[in-house]
């Protein structure tokens, strides 16, 4: 079975890296050789390759942070290997200063649905849950939670609601209801990157909303891996303390970082065209869909907030999945990749990302990929 998996998974890589057209490069993008050749290629750019490696989080590493902390507005940045390690040590430490153990957040945020209950197994941090609609929580679910917490963690976008935000005014008001509960704000920003463009507000004004922020480099910006955590240098000071403890001072990190780097400069800037562009993406498949190429389908949000959005479709995952994977196969078009079963028996969902390679898609091209995908789901 399990070599059956690792088959099937295989299959699903080649076929998506070898796509002629798609909406966005994924997150395996091509073999060790060219994944080196062109971070080898692209990152003289961004840093200067006669400089010495990094040795336990100097050198490119600490150019990395400090550039990180510049583009945040914030004091201080501290890079770590994981965005899972970065959280837990932000929350834990707010803990401390706080003096309180409960943490509130969204049922739907990444701590509570990806990392296999670490913020009670690992910190003995307790979570309470703000609200259960598919979005962020109000001014007055937060000042309605029904016991005292010490931090606010706010997943922006929400990743698992549609990767949705609150309006600027939502967002400012929830934070003052936090700091009217005497909590703290800590922001899960993992594609923080790609708010601003909703927002029309620069990162440094989003940021400043929180006492800590954390960032993903992989997410958005097509790095390696990694995420930052970000904030007053007396916190990110603390935090240092236990990356260390945790396992995150590493030997050598300068892959990561010259990916990231590479990332800041050439996709930061980016990112708001992808935003633009999504939309134009999600009116096509919504038309296509509804115009007779699915018997329901729905595209959430209607409008995306970011550069990514959910699509739901009345099939078994498996089935959809398939079909994707044909298509790339067939046509050399990838439009879809995973699906999953999240929803109802029978209703499958999938995310769509649109990055550099789905600028150049039309109306037209959509309608036509969908056309394609739909003829091998039937």
């Amino acid at each position: 079975m399990a070599d059956d998996q690792d088959a099937a998974a295989r299959r699903r890589v080649a076929a998506w890296a070898g796509a002629e057209r798609k909406l966005a490069d994924g997150p395996v993008s091509g073999t060790l050789a060219q994944r080196l050749a062109r971070l080898a290629d692209e990152a003289p750019e961004s840093y200067d390759l006669g400089e010495w490696t990094d040795m336990y989080g100097d050198g490119v590493v600490a150019e990395l942070e400090r550039r990180t902390a510049g583009l945040l507005g914030t004091e201080a940045a501290a890079f770590f290997p994981t965005g899972t390690m970065a959280q837990q040590v932000a929350l834990r430490c707010w803990a401390e200063r706080t003096g309180s153990r409960t943490v509130a957040m969204h049922p739907l945020a990444h701590p509570e649905q990806w990392e296999r209950d670490a913020l009670t197994q690992l910190t003995g941090l307790r979570v309470v849950h703000t609200t259960g609609e598919a979005r962020n929580p109000t001014e007055d679910e937060v000042r309605e939670v029904a016991e005292p917490f010490g931090t606010l963690a706010l997943e922006l976008p929400l990743r698992e609601a549609g990767f949705v935000l609150p309006d600027w005014d939502e967002l400012t008001a929830t934070v003052e209801a936090a700091r009217e509960r005497d909590a703290v704000v800590h922001f899960d920003g993992a594609r923080l990157w790609e708010c601003t463009a909703f927002y029309g507000r620069g990162l440094p004004e989003i940021a400043a909303l929180a006492d800590s922020v954390y960032v993903s480099f992989y997410k958005s910006l097509g790095g390696l891996s990694g995420a930052a955590l970000a904030g007053s240098a007396a916190l990110v000071e603390e935090a240092t303390a236990w990356r260390h403890r945790y396992g995150g001072q590493l030997f050598q990190q300068w892959p990561a970082a010259l990916s990231a780097l590479v990332g800041l400069d050439r996709e930061l800037p980016r990112l708001p065209q992808y935003v633009a562009h999504a939309k134009v993406v999600a009116v096509a498949l919504r038309e296509a869909f509804g115009g007779g190429a699915a018997p329901w389908s729905r595209i959430r949000p209607e409008e995306p907030h970011t550069h990514q959005f959910l699509v739901w479709l009345p099939y078994d995952a498996e089935v959809l999945t398939e079909a994707s994977v044909r298509a790339a196969e067939e046509t050399g078009t990838g439009l879809f990749r995973t699906w999953s079963d999240a929803g109802p028996p029978g209703v499958a969902v999938t995310e769509v990302t649109v990055g550099a390679p789905g600028l150049s898609w039309t109306a037209e091209d959509v309608a036509e990929a969908v056309r394609e995908f739909m003829a091998r789901v039937r």
